[in-house]
């Protein structure tokens, strides 16, 4: 069995910062299963764990503003837009 290679660190802020977007338009009512959903629909699917990703999404600021994931799976949130949508 093959494992996966490990996500540069601009793809795993680009999935992290895609999947805040997306949750943030859909206001799913299960945010869990929308997430689930929209994480096999991408191309992030294979080298960025759905676990690493709610991680991630679970340590955004309650703070007002805009923010974004920048650093990588050790990285963290940022007050500001991303660079890359």
């Amino acid at each position: 069995m093959r494992v996966p290679a490990a996500a540069p660190d601009a793809l795993f802020d680009l999935a992290v910062n895609r999947a805040h977007v997306a949750l943030r338009g859909l206001r799913p009512g299960d945010p869990s299963h929308a997430l689930a959903e929209w994480h096999a629909r991408t191309r992030f699917a294979r080298r960025v764990p759905l676990e690493a990703v709610k991680a991630a999404l679970s340590q955004k600021p309650d703070a007002p503003g805009e923010w974004h994931w920048a650093g990588g799976p050790e990285g963290g949130w940022v007050v500001g837009k991303a660079p890359f949508p």
